[in-house]
């Protein structure tokens, strides 16, 4: 229902564990593909509510109704990196997915870093 909105290309990494065996876990950052999406700037007030409740909003990336995308999920969109806070759907279905995310500094801009 959005998708003519859709004005720019994000790439999903998604962390994946992996028993070791002896108690431990390897964490690995997948590439899980790309995702269309558009980018808003939450408002100022937007900002202030996110921060008085601990949390840090720095973008709003928008994806068409049913993309799999999730909480602690980062969206690689250029050098920028972002780290999936939450995942809001509207109250009406079927339109569109909002993540809520906090822009992360990683190491030479690699979502794996």
């Amino acid at each position: 229902m959005i998708g003519h909105l859709l004005n720019r290309t994000v790439h999903l990494w998604r962390e994946e564990r992996t028993e070791t065996g002896s108690g431990g876990w390897i964490v690995d950052w997948v590439p899980k593909g790309a995702r269309k999406a558009r980018l808003s700037q939450p408002s100022a007030s937007e900002r202030i509510v996110a921060e008085q409740a601990g949390a840090s909003l720095d973008a709003r990336f928008y994806f068409a109704d049913g993309t799999d995308v999730h909480r602690g999920d980062r969206l690689y969109d250029g050098a920028a990196v972002y780290r999936v806070a939450a995942v809001v759907v509207p109250s009406e279905p079927g339109v569109y997915r909002r993540a809520d995310c906090e822009h992360i500094q990683t190491e030479g801009g690699r979502p794996d870093g």
